[in-house]
């Protein structure tokens, strides 16, 4: 597998991200194992998670699998703060001492003493925003955090991070921003990558599948095994089943047949290929379900089919 630099920094990381928001849940530890074998045999290095994701259990499902079936040094380690549960509620705090706290508990998680990249979850009003940046220098300055970065932020709050980060020399740059990005979602061409962009920042989209709908699965209806039918997930993914992301879904399933592809191969490839993304972020429950993502390194999609699905999904 290629690889990116990661914004304008040193970092360097596989063109595909691993990620393991079910891992503790959905994805057991026999499949979990199965998938970072087959992630790293494909030449895969970044390997994303948070202190968010199944209350910790999946930081501690990759930290007891890195240095197990994969050395430490081989592994591009990034997790995120600033999301949590408690008493089964989502809350968002992005404080200084929070989010130092919680980095601290990932590192214990993980087995670590420091990671390669670390994320602040999502943006929060109730945390003054040159707070929760002084956590990210301290995460850095302490070497706890090799580099940065920000998810889910706006255009304009991706701007004034950066932008703050930038002002004064000796603080940590941001390398980095991940946010949802597919051929059925597509509002951070409009504000988030132009940001990126001027601001030397590596974009890593979650979700380039569009929430699983773009590999075709739910065209007959929704499998009782898939995420949709699952009481969890099942609002996540019945967003994008409207007559809009239809028509986008069977395009793709054209585009695919004519280039003896497969939907997935066609909607990750594009989203991979888009300027300014340096790594999708591709998930799934099983290692079978990962390998079909792996085998992408070497798909260029012409030229005339990337005009086409723009066209149809510039809506989207």
């Amino acid at each position: 597998m290629q690889r990116r630099a990661l914004g304008r920094t040193g970092l360097k990381v596989s063109r595909l991200g691993l990620g393991t928001m079910t891992w503790g849940r959905d994805t057991d530890e026999h499949e979990a194992r199965d998938q970072l074998i087959a992630f790293a045999e494909a030449g895969g290095t970044l390997v994303d998670t948070a202190a968010g994701y199944t209350d910790g259990d999946s930081e501690r499902l990759v930290g007891r699998l890195i240095g197990d079936v994969v050395s430490r040094d081989e592994v591009v380690l990034a997790t995120k703060a600033g999301v949590s549960r408690r008493s089964g509620e989502r809350v968002v705090d992005t404080s200084r001492g929070s989010l130092l706290t919680t980095l601290d508990a990932s590192l214990e998680r993980l087995g670590v003493d420091h990671v390669d990249l670390w994320q602040v979850h999502v943006w929060s009003d109730e945390a003054p925003l040159e707070e929760t940046l002084t956590a990210i220098d301290r995460a850095v300055s302490s070497g706890r955090a090799s580099y940065v970065g920000i998810s889910n932020y706006t255009g304009w709050q991706t701007a004034q991070a950066a932008t703050w980060q930038r002002a004064v020399p000796g603080r940590a740059t941001l390398a980095s921003t991940q946010v949802e990005y597919s051929l059925l979602n597509r509002q951070v061409e409009r504000e988030v990558l132009p940001a990126a962009g001027a601001l030397g920042l590596g974009v890593l989209p979650w979700s380039p599948l569009g929430r699983g709908v773009l590999t075709g699965k739910y065209r007959g209806g929704t499998p009782s095994d898939s995420r949709a039918a699952s009481p969890v997930f099942s609002g996540f993914v019945g967003a994008y089943l409207d007559d809009d992301s239809a028509r986008v879904v069977e395009a793709v399933a054209r585009a695919a047949d004519g280039l003896g592809w497969t939907p997935l191969e066609v909607a990750l490839v594009w989203v991979r290929d888009r300027r300014g993304v340096t790594a999708p972020i591709v998930g799934a429950r099983t290692a079978q379900q990962l390998r079909g993502s792996l085998d992408t390194d070497d798909k260029v999609l012409p030229p005339e089919l990337v005009a086409a699905l723009d066209d149809v999904s510039g809506g989207a």
